[in-house]
Protein backbone atom coordinates (compact mmCIF):
# COMPACT_ATOMS: atom_id res chain seq x y z
CA UNK A 1 0.00 0.00 0.00
CA UNK A 2 2.76 2.46 0.88
CA UNK A 3 4.28 1.99 -2.58
CA UNK A 4 0.99 3.25 -4.06
CA UNK A 5 1.03 6.46 -2.03
CA UNK A 6 1.68 9.64 -4.04
CA UNK A 7 1.79 13.41 -3.41
CA UNK A 8 -0.91 13.79 -6.08
CA UNK A 9 -3.31 11.55 -4.14
CA UNK A 10 -2.41 13.37 -0.93
CA UNK A 11 -3.28 16.78 -2.39
CA UNK A 12 -6.53 15.54 -3.95
CA UNK A 13 -7.50 13.84 -0.67
CA UNK A 14 -6.90 17.03 1.32
CA UNK A 15 -8.92 19.13 -1.15
CA UNK A 16 -11.76 16.59 -1.25
CA UNK A 17 -11.96 16.42 2.54
CA UNK A 18 -12.07 20.19 2.86
CA UNK A 19 -14.67 20.63 0.11
CA UNK A 20 -16.80 17.74 1.39
CA UNK A 21 -16.90 19.11 4.93
CA UNK A 22 -17.08 22.85 4.33
CA UNK A 23 -19.65 22.66 1.53
CA UNK A 24 -22.37 21.01 3.57
CA UNK A 25 -21.70 20.89 7.30
CA UNK A 26 -23.94 23.94 7.80
CA UNK A 27 -26.80 21.92 6.27
CA UNK A 28 -26.13 19.05 8.68
CA UNK A 29 -26.17 21.35 11.69
CA UNK A 30 -29.32 23.09 10.51
CA UNK A 31 -31.00 19.72 10.09
CA UNK A 32 -30.02 18.45 13.54
CA UNK A 33 -31.17 21.66 15.22
CA UNK A 34 -34.46 21.52 13.30
CA UNK A 35 -35.39 18.09 14.70
CA UNK A 36 -34.70 19.15 18.27
CA UNK A 37 -30.98 18.61 18.90
CA UNK A 38 -29.35 20.75 21.57
CA UNK A 39 -25.97 22.37 20.74
CA UNK A 40 -24.26 19.53 22.62
CA UNK A 41 -26.23 16.87 20.73
CA UNK A 42 -25.57 18.60 17.40
CA UNK A 43 -21.82 18.77 18.12
CA UNK A 44 -21.90 15.10 19.08
CA UNK A 45 -23.78 14.25 15.88
CA UNK A 46 -21.30 16.11 13.70
CA UNK A 47 -18.38 14.44 15.47
CA UNK A 48 -19.95 10.98 15.19
CA UNK A 49 -20.72 11.46 11.50
CA UNK A 50 -17.24 12.71 10.58
CA UNK A 51 -15.46 9.93 12.46
CA UNK A 52 -17.82 7.22 11.17
CA UNK A 53 -17.61 8.25 7.52
CA UNK A 54 -13.85 8.79 7.77
CA UNK A 55 -13.15 5.35 9.24
CA UNK A 56 -15.62 3.71 6.86
CA UNK A 57 -13.91 5.30 3.84
CA UNK A 58 -10.46 4.28 5.08
CA UNK A 59 -11.54 0.65 5.61
CA UNK A 60 -13.40 0.26 2.30
CA UNK A 61 -10.72 1.99 0.21
CA UNK A 62 -7.80 0.12 1.78
CA UNK A 63 -9.62 -3.20 1.69
CA UNK A 64 -10.72 -2.99 -1.96
CA UNK A 65 -7.89 -0.81 -3.33
CA UNK A 66 -10.52 1.51 -4.84
CA UNK A 67 -11.28 5.21 -4.19
CA UNK A 68 -14.50 4.56 -2.28
CA UNK A 69 -15.53 7.90 -0.82
CA UNK A 70 -18.03 8.07 2.04
CA UNK A 71 -20.01 11.12 3.12
CA UNK A 72 -22.95 12.14 5.26
CA UNK A 73 -26.36 12.23 3.63
CA UNK A 74 -26.67 15.85 2.51
CA UNK A 75 -30.20 15.33 1.08
CA UNK A 76 -31.04 13.61 4.35
CA UNK A 77 -29.84 16.64 6.31
CA UNK A 78 -31.99 18.85 4.10
CA UNK A 79 -34.94 16.58 4.88
CA UNK A 80 -34.29 17.05 8.59
CA UNK A 81 -34.12 20.82 8.16
CA UNK A 82 -37.52 20.87 6.47
CA UNK A 83 -39.19 18.42 8.89
CA UNK A 84 -39.31 20.42 12.11
CA UNK A 85 -39.31 19.07 15.65
CA UNK A 86 -40.97 15.73 16.31
CA UNK A 87 -43.43 15.09 19.13
CA UNK A 88 -40.93 12.72 20.73
CA UNK A 89 -38.08 15.23 20.53
CA UNK A 90 -34.58 14.33 19.42
CA UNK A 91 -35.01 10.84 20.84
CA UNK A 92 -37.69 10.16 18.22
CA UNK A 93 -35.35 11.49 15.53
CA UNK A 94 -32.64 9.11 16.78
CA UNK A 95 -35.09 6.23 16.50
CA UNK A 96 -35.78 7.27 12.89
CA UNK A 97 -32.02 7.40 12.22
CA UNK A 98 -31.63 3.83 13.49
CA UNK A 99 -34.57 2.70 11.35
CA UNK A 100 -32.97 4.25 8.26
CA UNK A 101 -29.62 2.57 9.04
CA UNK A 102 -31.33 -0.80 9.42
CA UNK A 103 -33.00 -0.41 6.02
CA UNK A 104 -29.66 0.46 4.39
CA UNK A 105 -28.13 -2.70 5.87
CA UNK A 106 -31.08 -4.76 4.61
CA UNK A 107 -30.62 -3.21 1.15
CA UNK A 108 -27.05 -4.48 1.10
CA UNK A 109 -27.72 -7.93 2.52
CA UNK A 110 -31.01 -8.73 0.78
CA UNK A 111 -30.75 -7.74 -2.86
CA UNK A 112 -34.50 -7.94 -3.72
CA UNK A 113 -35.09 -5.16 -1.19
CA UNK A 114 -32.34 -3.01 -2.68
CA UNK A 115 -33.58 -3.63 -6.20
CA UNK A 116 -37.07 -2.53 -5.16
CA UNK A 117 -35.65 0.84 -4.15
CA UNK A 118 -33.69 1.07 -7.40
CA UNK A 119 -36.96 0.59 -9.31
CA UNK A 120 -38.51 3.65 -7.66
CA UNK A 121 -39.13 6.09 -10.54
CA UNK A 122 -36.19 8.48 -10.67
CA UNK A 123 -38.51 11.37 -11.47
CA UNK A 124 -40.46 10.89 -8.22
CA UNK A 125 -37.31 10.54 -6.10
CA UNK A 126 -35.99 13.74 -7.65
CA UNK A 127 -39.33 15.50 -7.21
CA UNK A 128 -39.41 14.63 -3.50
CA UNK A 129 -35.82 15.82 -3.09
CA UNK A 130 -36.51 19.06 -4.98
CA UNK A 131 -39.54 19.70 -2.78
CA UNK A 132 -37.43 19.16 0.33
CA UNK A 133 -34.71 21.52 -0.90
CA UNK A 134 -36.87 24.38 -2.23
CA UNK A 135 -37.73 26.08 1.11
CA UNK A 136 -34.09 25.85 2.20
CA UNK A 137 -32.88 27.52 -1.00
CA UNK A 138 -34.91 30.62 -0.10
CA UNK A 139 -32.69 31.25 2.94
CA UNK A 140 -29.98 33.35 1.18
CA UNK A 141 -32.66 35.78 -0.07
CA UNK A 142 -34.19 35.96 3.39
CA UNK A 143 -30.75 36.61 4.89
CA UNK A 144 -30.24 39.61 2.59
CA UNK A 145 -33.67 40.90 3.57
CA UNK A 146 -32.83 40.35 7.25
CA UNK A 147 -29.60 42.39 7.03
CA UNK A 148 -28.05 43.27 3.65
CA UNK A 149 -24.72 44.17 5.27
CA UNK A 150 -24.43 40.66 6.70
CA UNK A 151 -26.23 38.64 4.02
CA UNK A 152 -24.90 40.17 0.80
CA UNK A 153 -21.18 39.36 1.32
CA UNK A 154 -22.04 35.68 1.77
CA UNK A 155 -24.17 35.54 -1.38
CA UNK A 156 -21.69 37.57 -3.44
CA UNK A 157 -18.75 35.40 -2.39
CA UNK A 158 -20.66 32.31 -3.54
CA UNK A 159 -21.70 33.95 -6.81
CA UNK A 160 -18.33 35.45 -7.80
CA UNK A 161 -16.16 32.46 -6.88
CA UNK A 162 -18.69 30.14 -8.53
CA UNK A 163 -18.04 31.80 -11.90
CA UNK A 164 -14.45 30.55 -11.76
CA UNK A 165 -14.69 27.34 -9.71
CA UNK A 166 -18.04 25.83 -8.73
CA UNK A 167 -16.50 23.45 -6.23
CA UNK A 168 -15.00 26.34 -4.26
CA UNK A 169 -18.15 28.49 -4.30
CA UNK A 170 -19.59 27.16 -1.05
CA UNK A 171 -16.24 27.19 0.82
CA UNK A 172 -15.93 30.83 -0.31
CA UNK A 173 -19.41 31.56 1.09
CA UNK A 174 -18.38 29.84 4.32
CA UNK A 175 -15.25 31.99 4.56
CA UNK A 176 -17.37 35.10 3.96
CA UNK A 177 -19.71 33.88 6.73
CA UNK A 178 -16.78 33.57 9.15
CA UNK A 179 -15.54 37.08 8.29
CA UNK A 180 -19.06 38.51 8.62
CA UNK A 181 -19.38 37.01 12.10
CA UNK A 182 -15.95 38.25 13.19
CA UNK A 183 -16.32 41.81 11.87
CA UNK A 184 -20.08 42.33 11.62
CA UNK A 185 -21.54 40.68 14.73
CA UNK A 186 -20.93 41.79 18.28
CA UNK A 187 -19.26 38.79 19.90
CA UNK A 188 -19.28 38.06 23.66
CA UNK A 189 -16.19 39.02 25.60
CA UNK A 190 -15.46 35.37 26.44
CA UNK A 191 -15.63 34.11 22.84
CA UNK A 192 -12.04 32.85 22.81
CA UNK A 193 -12.47 30.97 26.07
CA UNK A 194 -15.69 29.40 24.76
CA UNK A 195 -13.87 28.19 21.66
CA UNK A 196 -10.98 26.86 23.74
CA UNK A 197 -13.36 24.95 26.02
CA UNK A 198 -15.01 23.27 23.02
CA UNK A 199 -11.80 21.92 21.43
CA UNK A 200 -12.18 18.39 22.81
CA UNK A 201 -15.30 16.63 21.50
CA UNK A 202 -17.98 15.36 23.87
CA UNK A 203 -20.03 12.42 22.64
CA UNK A 204 -23.64 12.64 23.84
CA UNK A 205 -25.73 9.45 23.84
CA UNK A 206 -29.41 9.98 23.03
CA UNK A 207 -31.74 7.13 23.94
CA UNK A 208 -33.83 6.33 20.84
CA UNK A 209 -37.62 6.52 20.88
CA UNK A 210 -39.28 4.41 18.21
CA UNK A 211 -42.29 6.51 17.33
CA UNK A 212 -44.28 5.23 14.36
CA UNK A 213 -45.09 8.70 13.00
CA UNK A 214 -41.41 9.74 13.21
CA UNK A 215 -40.34 6.52 11.49
CA UNK A 216 -42.79 7.02 8.62
CA UNK A 217 -42.38 10.79 8.21
CA UNK A 218 -38.60 10.95 8.80
CA UNK A 219 -36.97 7.52 8.83
CA UNK A 220 -38.50 6.20 5.60
CA UNK A 221 -37.97 9.39 3.50
CA UNK A 222 -34.43 9.64 4.93
CA UNK A 223 -33.72 6.14 3.67
CA UNK A 224 -35.21 6.85 0.23
CA UNK A 225 -33.31 10.10 -0.39
CA UNK A 226 -30.09 8.59 0.96
CA UNK A 227 -30.33 5.58 -1.35
CA UNK A 228 -31.68 7.40 -4.42
CA UNK A 229 -29.56 10.56 -4.15
CA UNK A 230 -26.32 9.24 -2.67
CA UNK A 231 -25.75 5.48 -2.59
CA UNK A 232 -26.98 4.63 -6.09
CA UNK A 233 -25.25 7.66 -7.74
CA UNK A 234 -22.14 6.82 -5.71
CA UNK A 235 -22.04 3.37 -7.31
CA UNK A 236 -22.60 4.97 -10.72
CA UNK A 237 -19.56 7.22 -10.21
CA UNK A 238 -17.37 4.21 -9.43
CA UNK A 239 -18.60 2.35 -12.51
CA UNK A 240 -18.12 5.43 -14.71
CA UNK A 241 -14.47 5.47 -13.63
CA UNK A 242 -14.04 1.75 -14.40
CA UNK A 243 -14.21 0.38 -10.86
CA UNK A 244 -16.27 -2.79 -10.60
CA UNK A 245 -17.39 -3.88 -7.14
CA UNK A 246 -20.62 -5.35 -5.75
CA UNK A 247 -22.93 -2.71 -4.31
CA UNK A 248 -24.30 -4.85 -1.49
CA UNK A 249 -21.20 -4.95 0.77
CA UNK A 250 -20.70 -1.19 0.37
CA UNK A 251 -24.31 -0.45 1.35
CA UNK A 252 -24.02 -2.86 4.29
CA UNK A 253 -20.83 -1.22 5.57
CA UNK A 254 -22.21 2.33 5.37
CA UNK A 255 -25.43 1.13 7.03
CA UNK A 256 -23.42 -0.52 9.82
CA UNK A 257 -21.47 2.66 10.54
CA UNK A 258 -24.73 4.65 10.38
CA UNK A 259 -26.15 2.28 12.99
CA UNK A 260 -23.15 2.76 15.28
CA UNK A 261 -23.19 6.56 15.00
CA UNK A 262 -26.97 7.14 15.16
CA UNK A 263 -27.34 7.07 18.98
CA UNK A 264 -24.77 9.88 19.14
CA UNK A 265 -26.74 12.16 16.82
CA UNK A 266 -25.72 11.03 13.32
CA UNK A 267 -28.56 10.86 10.80
CA UNK A 268 -26.91 8.75 8.05
CA UNK A 269 -23.68 8.14 6.19
CA UNK A 270 -23.49 6.79 2.66
CA UNK A 271 -21.42 6.53 -0.49
CA UNK A 272 -20.36 9.94 -1.76
CA UNK A 273 -21.21 11.13 -5.26
CA UNK A 274 -19.56 14.50 -6.05
CA UNK A 275 -16.51 13.99 -3.84
CA UNK A 276 -16.30 10.41 -5.10
CA UNK A 277 -15.81 11.76 -8.60
CA UNK A 278 -12.88 13.86 -7.36
CA UNK A 279 -11.07 10.92 -5.77
CA UNK A 280 -11.81 8.56 -8.67
CA UNK A 281 -10.67 10.96 -11.40
CA UNK A 282 -7.24 11.04 -13.10
CA UNK A 283 -6.51 14.18 -11.06
CA UNK A 284 -6.00 11.88 -8.07
CA UNK A 285 -3.44 9.78 -9.98
CA UNK A 286 -2.86 8.78 -13.62
CA UNK A 287 -2.93 5.12 -12.54
CA UNK A 288 -6.46 4.22 -11.48
CA UNK A 289 -5.14 1.43 -9.24
CA UNK A 290 -3.38 4.00 -7.04
CA UNK A 291 -6.20 6.53 -6.62
CA UNK A 292 -7.56 4.79 -3.54
CA UNK A 293 -5.05 6.72 -1.44
CA UNK A 294 -6.99 9.94 -2.20
CA UNK A 295 -10.11 8.44 -0.56
CA UNK A 296 -8.04 7.23 2.40
CA UNK A 297 -6.61 10.74 2.93
CA UNK A 298 -10.12 12.18 2.64
CA UNK A 299 -11.21 9.81 5.39
CA UNK A 300 -8.37 10.96 7.63
CA UNK A 301 -9.36 14.61 7.02
CA UNK A 302 -12.96 13.84 8.02
CA UNK A 303 -11.82 12.23 11.28
CA UNK A 304 -9.72 15.32 12.10
CA UNK A 305 -12.66 17.63 11.36
CA UNK A 306 -14.83 15.45 13.58
CA UNK A 307 -12.48 15.85 16.52
CA UNK A 308 -12.78 19.64 16.28
CA UNK A 309 -16.52 19.71 15.51
CA UNK A 310 -17.27 21.32 18.87
CA UNK A 311 -15.34 24.43 17.87
CA UNK A 312 -17.44 24.82 14.73
CA UNK A 313 -20.67 24.45 16.71
CA UNK A 314 -19.58 27.00 19.32
CA UNK A 315 -18.61 29.54 16.66
CA UNK A 316 -21.78 29.06 14.61
CA UNK A 317 -23.91 29.49 17.74
CA UNK A 318 -22.67 33.09 17.87
CA UNK A 319 -24.25 33.90 14.49
CA UNK A 320 -27.85 34.80 13.66
CA UNK A 321 -29.61 31.60 12.58
CA UNK A 322 -30.64 33.04 9.22
CA UNK A 323 -26.97 33.44 8.21
CA UNK A 324 -26.28 29.78 8.92
CA UNK A 325 -29.36 28.89 6.87
CA UNK A 326 -28.08 31.12 4.07
CA UNK A 327 -24.82 29.18 3.77
CA UNK A 328 -26.78 25.92 3.82
CA UNK A 329 -29.18 27.23 1.17
CA UNK A 330 -26.37 28.27 -1.15
CA UNK A 331 -24.82 24.82 -0.79
CA UNK A 332 -28.09 23.27 -1.98
CA UNK A 333 -28.72 25.36 -5.10
CA UNK A 334 -26.89 22.93 -7.37
CA UNK A 335 -28.61 19.93 -5.82
CA UNK A 336 -32.01 21.61 -6.22
CA UNK A 337 -31.48 22.47 -9.88
CA UNK A 338 -30.35 18.91 -10.66
CA UNK A 339 -33.28 17.40 -8.75
CA UNK A 340 -35.82 19.73 -10.37
CA UNK A 341 -34.51 18.89 -13.84
CA UNK A 342 -34.52 15.16 -13.06
CA UNK A 343 -38.07 15.42 -11.78
CA UNK A 344 -39.62 17.21 -14.74
CA UNK A 345 -37.63 16.15 -17.80
CA UNK A 346 -39.63 12.92 -18.26
CA UNK A 347 -42.79 14.07 -20.03
CA UNK A 348 -44.77 10.90 -19.29
CA UNK A 349 -44.13 11.17 -15.55
CA UNK A 350 -44.14 14.97 -15.32
CA UNK A 351 -47.64 15.31 -13.85
CA UNK A 352 -46.97 12.78 -11.08
CA UNK A 353 -43.59 14.35 -10.36
CA UNK A 354 -45.12 17.83 -10.18
CA UNK A 355 -47.70 16.64 -7.63
CA UNK A 356 -44.96 14.96 -5.56
CA UNK A 357 -42.88 18.14 -5.68
CA UNK A 358 -45.75 20.47 -4.68
CA UNK A 359 -46.99 18.34 -1.78
CA UNK A 360 -43.45 17.89 -0.45
CA UNK A 361 -42.54 21.57 -0.85
CA UNK A 362 -45.73 22.66 0.92
CA UNK A 363 -44.37 21.33 4.18
CA UNK A 364 -47.87 20.25 5.15
CA UNK A 365 -48.18 16.91 6.92
CA UNK A 366 -51.15 14.75 7.81
CA UNK A 367 -51.63 12.49 10.85
CA UNK A 368 -48.23 13.59 12.15
CA UNK A 369 -46.47 12.38 9.00
CA UNK A 370 -44.46 14.83 6.89
CA UNK A 371 -45.31 16.02 3.40
CA UNK A 372 -42.30 14.21 1.87
CA UNK A 373 -43.96 10.85 2.51
CA UNK A 374 -47.38 11.93 1.25
CA UNK A 375 -45.86 13.57 -1.82
CA UNK A 376 -44.16 10.31 -2.77
CA UNK A 377 -47.32 8.28 -2.14
CA UNK A 378 -49.38 10.69 -4.27
CA UNK A 379 -46.89 10.51 -7.14
CA UNK A 380 -46.81 6.70 -7.07
CA UNK A 381 -50.65 6.61 -7.01
CA UNK A 382 -50.87 8.92 -10.03
CA UNK A 383 -48.36 6.85 -12.00
CA UNK A 384 -50.21 3.64 -11.12
CA UNK A 385 -53.53 5.18 -12.16
CA UNK A 386 -52.14 6.42 -15.46
CA UNK A 387 -50.71 2.97 -16.28
CA UNK A 388 -54.01 1.33 -15.39
CA UNK A 389 -55.99 3.72 -17.60
CA UNK A 390 -53.54 3.16 -20.46
CA UNK A 391 -53.89 -0.63 -20.20
CA UNK A 392 -57.68 -0.34 -20.29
Amino acid sequence: MLRDFSPQALIMGLITGFVGFSSSFAIVLQGLFAVGASPEQAASGLTAMCIAMGICAIILSAQRKMPISVAWSTPGAALLASSGQLSGGFGAATGAFLFCAALIIISGVWRPFGRAVERLPVSLANAMLAGILLPLCFAPIKAIDFNPILGLPIALAWLIVGFFNKLMAVPAALLAFVLVIIFGVELPADTLSQLADSVLPEMVFTAPIFDISAIISLGLPLYIVTMASQNIPGMAVLKANHYQTPAGPLFTMTGFFSLLAAPFGSHAINLAAITAAMCASPDAHPDKDKRYWAAIITGVVYVIFGIFAGVAITFIALAPTILVEAVAGLALVGAFSAAAYGALNNEKQRHAAAVTFLITASGVGFFGISGAFWGLIAGIAILAASKFSTQK
